[in-house]
């Protein structure tokens, strides 16, 4: 595995993120691959579930220990059109996620590489290697026209 990742892992985050927003979500989605096989792949469902833990990581790191029967994936890497939030970076953490590749940079709700910076604290439990702005450019694009939208309406 190289720095740039799998295409599929971003494919399938990426589709995600376009049927979250066909539902209303924030278009933000997750996969995550075992041995390069895509395992589980979710978008966010916060207001369609009424679920404020509805991340797109969060569903997707359920479908994945579901799957695999276990709640630790260490043997998995994560794919994401977002830097996750500390919430989505905490349940990486428990997860043991092996990799985490991620979009676009969250300045202001990231908990990764902005904000509380979850994987750099001493009492963080496991820290998975970190590729971030793979996509970058088409991510942000994708959320700026949502929100765009969002403050037309």
């Amino acid at each position: 595995m190289h720095e740039k990742g799998s295409l599929s892992g971003f494919d399938a985050a990426f589709a995600e993120a376009r049927l979250a927003e066909t539902r209303g979500e924030v278009p933000i989605g997750a996969a995550i691959l075992r041995d390069g096989a895509v395992i589980a792949a979710a978008g966010n469902r916060t207001r369609e579930l009424n679920d404020p833990t509805a991340h797109a990581e969060i569903l997707a790191i359920r479908m994945a220990c579901a799957a695999l029967a276990s709640e630790r994936i260490g043997d998995c890497d994560l794919y994401v059109t977002l830097e996750p939030c500390p919430m989505c970076a905490g349940a990486i953490s428990f997860a043991r996620i092996r990799r985490l590749y991620y979009a676009a940079s969250d300045p202001k709700g990231g908990g990764v590489e902005h904000g509380p910076r979850v994987f750099s604290h001493a009492t963080c439990h496991h820290a998975p290697d970190i590729y971030s702005g793979i996509r970058e450019r088409e991510a942000a694009a994708m959320l700026r026209a949502f929100f765009e939208a969002k403050r037309r309406d």
